[in-house]
C-alpha cells in the first residue's frame, strides 16, 4: 500500500502505461479486423458507421486507432489499400478483355473520375497507362512512386 504521495503517482503511472500498452494493442487489432474486413469484401464500399459497427468502437474511437496505428483516417488508408489491390490487377491481367472501369468497380471504386485521379495521385500515371504498360509487358514506371503531397498509411 502507498505510503507517501510519490509513492501514490508511481502506482498511478505504472497503472496507465499497462492501459496504454492494452488500448494501443486493443487499437491495433480493431484496425486489423477492418482490414481483414475489407480485403474480404473489396466491392463494398462501408460507410463509417458500418465499420465502426464491425469492431464495436464509436466513430472518433475508430478514427484515433487507425491515426494511432496507421497514421491517417480509416477512409484514406482503406481507399489507399483498394487502390493497390487496383494496380496489382492492372499490372498483371488475367485476361485481354480487362479493363479499367470493371477492375475498379470489382475494387468498389464507382465514381470513376475520382478513382482516375487518386490513383494518378498515387501512382503518377493513369490507370489506363498501367494497363497498357501490363498488356505491352512494359516494365511499370513509377511503381513505388507516391506523391509526396499525400499522406499514405504506413503500415
Amino acid at each position: 500500500m502507498p505510503n507517501t504521495v510519490a509513492d501514490m503517482q508511481s502506482v498511478r503511472r505504472r497503472s496507465q502505461q499497462r492501459t496504454r500498452a492494452c488500448t494501443r494493442a486493443s487499437r491495433r487489432e480493431a484496425v486489423e479486423r477492418i482490414e481483414a474486413y475489407i480485403r474480404l469484401h473489396p466491392d463494398t464500399a462501408l460507410p463509417l458507421s458500418e465499420l465502426c459497427r464491425i469492431v464495436g468502437l464509436s466513430e472518433r474511437s475508430l478514427r484515433n486507432a487507425f491515426y494511432e496505428v496507421r497514421g491517417a483516417a480509416p477512409k484514406r488508408c482503406l481507399q489507399d489499400e483498394r487502390l493497390l489491390e487496383v494496380r496489382r490487377a492492372l499490372s498483371t491481367p488475367v485476361r485481354r478483355q480487362t479493363t479499367v472501369t470493371d477492375v475498379a468497380m470489382e475494387n468498389g471504386f464507382f465514381e470513376l473520375g475520382r478513382f482516375a485521379r487518386a490513383y494518378k495521385e498515387m501512382f503518377g500515371e493513369a490507370p489506363s497507362a498501367t494497363l497498357r504498360g501490363a498488356i505491352s509487358n512494359r516494365p511499370l514506371q513509377n511503381a513505388a512512386r507516391v506523391s509526396e503531397n499525400r499522406n499514405v498509411c504506413r503500415p
